[in-house]
């Protein structure tokens, strides 16, 4: 009997190397089908081909599936080994499928739950469940609870019987369950969520959970008073003349209660009041005291307009939170689109005119609010947008500046902690240097775009192989110290782009000793799209969708091994510190969860166990909604130099394979470290040759009415 394209396909596997090293879409790339021979064979040298699977309807059961997985596997040498997955055979394709974690279903994260208690304890897995349904994951979370509740109640008795000194008492099931429920909820509730959110999932007897107090008051009332007494003393002591001033300017605001608007140009819990911390990004927000996202705490709308409002429900908790609060600090405010706060400021005047404030149409409703940051870093993104576009929407363009006080700081205290008195006279050098780079002071006339040059001592000129001089720069005997949690902390290489950003991370990756794991997304259309007429899902195959790359948004595969560096790119628990931009150190790659200890912020030494969950892109590029289902996180060595932004850091390797193409970029890339000698570039030409010449790009226009 004649061979066909597929049979002959898997005969050649059992034969050639080469061929076990393809799919099969990839296979016509190195061979081609002799028809007479019914058989594959190497493509001469020189040849070119594109390899393409018909398109199968999802109707089509098996067959739908079997494509599937032809565009992922590798080498199979018959229908038996396309159906084994790490070890165990399957009985069918879309079983297979499932095994590889291409489809959506529910059983996963039932295994996700039993796979992370063979080293979790019951508080792990309790926030683990408490992240699936945060994110939206679960289709059916009922059925969830019901299959782990037993896995999830661990450690439930013990806590009892310690609170109740009572070694031998014993609870029924009911009493487990309703124990489980509360301490699930409480993580929800920290987290701006609630088990009433979900209408099939059982909710905790009343009498356990009190009702009588705003949770989210007493949450940032839940300070040691003597602790930050000592700690404001000390820290009061050591302001500089211009901090001095400006503490004072702000602190009589608070006093007065008249309300004030400040921004800190460049950067009173104490007294039982509530200050609120919060940061327009996870990675600032976590250098702060109880910092949370702005977004998060005032839920700021994602999709923004000049009329929209936060939604924060009149006389909820968050609503009763900011009229207790006494001032609110904002740090990173510049790369935030000036609706965002001019949302507040409707909401706030909103709330505090049905309270009856007497400030209520102040700017913010009379509340004392402090932006921090630097118009020199990056301003707001805006997909597509033009320069004008990009500064109309910076807060210097709102209303809102209007009422702003612009005191100013000018020592960089980065720079200078720490540092001795004969290394003064270099750190003001170089802070100046910094911070003409930032205003656009170099290179001649910079109309928004200037060549400039890099000093000789900031550059690496290693013409083989800048990529590993940049490393051996930023990870120093990386294979002796890759173990050790507290040598990545503090060390990052930028780029201006994802696509940089990706090839270091996949060459660090290779430099790891121990076996790679390969993780795959479960893409699919959303049903909201069928409801469209004309909309035709066919056309939407899942290796399209698995092609298509978009920021912010984990890729289809993720590779990893253990020991590597990730950054998680979704808030996960905010209150711990589990926030997109957050640092993690791989402790363990299981099937269906990644255990991972964190690293960066104020949860260093946390360990945490993560579920794949569905990720919606909000990205206008993509004319259709997809749901992507992958773990939230990426390889970090490596990261774009807008996400480093908020971030001190004591060894930078700039790579700038193409120049930045953005306002503050540069600047942002190059003062994110604590000294000059933690600084090293390496810059490309457009022939791929090492410079000492880049881009810099500064819209002057911003710093206009500072």
């Amino acid at each position: 009997m004649n061979c066909s394209m597929f049979s002959a396909w898997m005969d050649c596997n059992q034969r050639d190397e080469v061929a076990r090293e393809l799919t099969y879409v990839e296979f016509p790339t190195k061979f081609v089908f002799k028809k007479d021979e019914r058989c594959w064979k190497r493509r001469k040298p020189g040849g070119f081909a594109i390899g393409r699977i018909h398109v199968v309807s999802p109707t089509l059961g098996e067959a739908y599936f079997l494509r599937i997985l032809l565009n992922k596997l590798k080498g199979p040498r018959s229908f038996d080994d396309i159906l084994t997955v790490n070890g165990p055979k399957f009985n069918t394709f879309r079983e297979a499928c499932y095994a590889h974690g291409l489809l959506d279903d529910d059983m996963e994260y039932i295994e996700d739950i039993q796979e992370a208690s063979h080293s979790g304890s019951g508080y792990y897995l309790r926030t683990l469940f408490a992240t699936m349904l945060t994110c939206q994951t679960l289709s059916l979370p009922e059925r969830v609870w019901q299959k782990t509740w037993e896995l999830l109640s661990d450690g439930i008795l013990y806590k009892q019987r310690h609170i109740l000194k009572s070694p031998g008492l014993c609870l029924t099931d009911d009493e487990v369950k309703n124990l489980t429920l509360y301490e699930i909820e409480k993580i929800l509730i920290r987290n701006n969520s609630s088990l009433r959110n979900f209408n099939t999932m059982p909710y905790p007897d009343h009498e356990l959970i009190s009702t009588s107090n705003n949770r989210l008051i007493t949450e940032e009332l839940d300070y040691d008073r003597i602790d930050l007494q000592e700690q404001f003393e000390n820290l009061l002591v050591s302001l500089t003349d211009e901090q001095r001033f400006i503490y004072d300017d702000i602190m009589k605001a608070v006093e007065d209660n008249k309300g004030g608007v400040f921004f800190v140009y460049g950067l009173w819990r104490s007294k039982g009041e509530i200050v609120l911390n919060v940061a327009s990004s996870g990675i600032a927000s976590l250098l702060l005291t109880g910092g949370r996202t702005a977004h998060s705490r005032f839920l700021i709308p994602i999709n923004l307009n000049e009329d929209s409002m936060c939604t924060i429900i009149p006389n909820g908790d968050v609503a009763n939170l900011l009229k207790k609060t006494s001032l609110i600090i904002w740090d990173e405010t510049p790369m935030v689109h000036r609706h965002g706060f001019e949302a507040l400021d409707r909401t706030l005047k909103d709330i505090l005119k049905c309270d009856g404030s007497h400030n209520s149409q102040s700017p913010f409703g009379g509340k004392t609010i402090v932006f921090g940051g630097d118009f020199r870093q990056t301003l707001p993104v805006i997909q597509g947008g033009t320069r004008q576009d990009i500064v109309n929407a910076s807060l210097t363009s709102s209303y809102i500046w209007d009422h702003c006080k612009v005191p100013t700081l000018t020592k960089n205290m980065r720079l200078t902690a720490g540092s001795g008195m004969h290394d003064v006279e270099q750190i003001r050098m170089f802070g100046q240097w910094l911070l003409d780079l930032g205003e656009g002071k170099l290179g001649g006339s910079n109309d928004g775009d200037a060549i400039i040059d890099i000093p000789d001592d900031l550059l690496i000129m290693d013409s083989a192989d800048p990529i590993s001089s940049l490393i051996e720069f930023v990870y120093p005997s990386l294979l002796e110290n890759y173990q050790s949690s507290g040598f990545y902390q503090e060390r990052a290489i930028l780029a201006p782009t994802n696509e940089v950003v990706d090839e270091i991370n996949s060459q660090l990756l290779l430099m790891f000793p121990g076996d790679s794991k390969e993780y795959l997304s479960s893409d699919s259309i959303c049903e909201t799209e069928n409801l469209h007429d004309g909309f035709d899902q066919i056309l939407y195959s899942p290796d399209v969708l698995n092609g298509l790359k978009i920021s912010g948004v984990t890729n289809h595969k993720i590779v990893l091994k253990v020991g590597v560096t990730i950054m998680l790119l979704r808030n996960i628990d905010k209150k711990n510190g589990m926030c997109n931009g957050t640092r993690l150190k791989v402790i363990s790659l299981g099937n269906r969860v990644i255990e991972a200890e964190v690293i960066s912020g104020s949860n260093i030494g946390a360990r945490i166990f993560l579920p794949r969950i569905g990720i919606i892109p909000s990205d206008k590029k993509v004319p259709f909604r997809f749901r992507r289902r992958q773990f939230p996180v990426a390889l970090c060595f490596a990261v774009t130099i807008n996400k480093s932004q908020g971030q001190s850091l004591s060894r930078v390797g700039l790579y700038l394979k193409n120049p930045v193409f953005s306002h503050g970029q540069l600047y942002v890339g190059l003062s994110r470290v604590k000294s000059r000698d933690g600084l090293k570039l390496s810059i490309l030409d457009n022939d791929g040759n090492l410079t000492n010449r880049t881009s810099n790009v500064v819209y002057k226009e911003v710093f206009s009415y500072l």
